[in-house]
């Protein structure tokens, strides 16, 4: 029989990778559910009140994306020396800071500048936290609790979602909303700083031995996370505003966000359970091929079945394709994971900084997103065919 005090180590250690999947699951919510999200719920009433183009509305969502390039080259730096935990907390606080300021200019400079810098934030915070959360769990045999923390971006737009939706029925303005949003990261980050204690967040270190290689098959994973970066993020974009466009299905602008939200939870676990016995590349391929399918359904099926059918097929594969590539590219690389996972964060925000240029540009000029929406199903379609290669 096992000792009591081998079962109470076990207990305990059960007890803490639970509190450091949690911690991850809300730094998550906070930086990206809410502080890169929370754009697509509260555009449509700023494009009303400000007058904003389409291609106005998809420059500030780029430049978000450009943020999350940068702070994914800047995370994978030999330089960043410190603690883990330290870099992941700053990086909440400016991810508050910069939700909330939003709320605080009308100027289109403003705007770019706060969105670029919260997304160097939230770069910072997926790698930093992946990287903690990942290495934590591995280490106590608790890797399955892996899809716990990945939860936290559905969890964020579902409550972010939540959040702006009852703001609106009350009437509030879009600097409400914002203001609101960045409240909400800040309870947020003090949760995380108390459930991430400081033995959780092993020391940043970087030597010549181990900053990882890259092989064939890790190059060719990038470049599929690269093109799904570009096949969602159109509709994660402007799929409120494509509802509020169609006037036979704007009565569902308060709650498809919500639907998008609450499909994303759950997705991790399912797509992780999928690929054990198929392998990450097989289960990358299929989610590609259903997303695919939701980006299409949001422009060519504009009736109720068909947006809420885009909702739960792009909010159920969209953080199950992230968790599968970063936990394919943790498996392949060679020494500190950091690296690796930054540069596969680094081609997803590529793919993500030309989908909403690209999408707000042709939408000005054909005066709809079905043209963007096909090119992005399409790139997904490539993105399977590279996974399953």
């Amino acid at each position: 029989m096992p000792r009591p005090d081998s079962e109470a180590r076990r207990s305990l250690g059960l007890a803490d990778s639970i509190c450091t999947a949690l911690g991850g699951l809300i730094a998550l919510a906070a930086a990206l559910g809410i502080g890169r999200f929370v754009y697509t719920p509260i555009l449509p009433p700023m494009i009303e009140a400000l007058h904003l183009s389409k291609s106005e509305a998809g420059l500030i969502a780029s430049v978000n994306f450009v943020g999350y390039l940068l702070g994914a080259l800047l995370a994978a730096m030999p330089g960043l020396v410190g603690s883990r935990r330290l870099w992941l907390l700053g990086a909440l606080a400016i991810s508050a800071v910069t939700t909330a300021a939003m709320g605080l200019t009308q100027m289109l400079p403003a705007f770019l500048a706060l969105r670029l810098i919260g997304g160097i934030a939230s770069a910072f915070v997926l790698i930093l936290s992946s990287t903690i959360v990942l290495d934590r769990l591995a280490e106590a045999g608790r890797s399955g609790l892996s899809a716990l923390h990945f939860a936290g971006v559905g969890t964020g737009i579902t409550v972010s979602a939540v959040l702006v939706a009852e703001l609106q029925h009350l009437g509030e303005s879009w600097q409400v909303l914002w203001l609101a949003s960045g409240a909400v990261t800040f309870v947020a980050l003090l949760a995380a700083a108390g459930l991430l204690p400081e033995g959780t967040a092993p020391p940043v270190r970087s030597t010549r031995e181990d900053r990882g290689a890259i092989d064939r098959g890790l190059r060719r994973l990038m470049i599929a996370y690269g093109l799904f970066g570009f096949g969602y993020v159109i509709t994660a974009t402007f799929l409120v505003a494509i509802v509020r466009a169609t006037p036979t299905i704007r009565p569902f602008e308060p709650v498809i966000w919500i639907v998008f939200g609450i499909a994303a939870v759950p997705s991790v676990t399912l797509w992780t359970r999928l690929a054990q016995p198929i392998g990450i590349p097989a289960a990358f391929a299929i989610a590609c091929i259903v997303e695919a399918a939701g980006v299409l359904a949001s422009v060519a099926w504009p009736t109720t079945l068909g947006v809420f059918l885009a909702a739960i097929l792009v909010g159920g594969t969209f953080m199950g394709l992230t968790a599968l590539g970063l936990m394919g590219a943790r498996a392949r690389a060679i020494g500190d994971p950091r690296r690796a996972l930054a540069l596969m964060t680094g081609a997803f925000g590529v793919g993500q900084i030309i989908g909403p240029i690209f999408a707000g540009f042709v939408s000005d000029r054909l005066g709809s997103f079905t043209a963007s929406s096909i090119v992005a199903a399409l790139g997904l379609l490539a993105a399977a065919l590279l996974a399953a290669a």
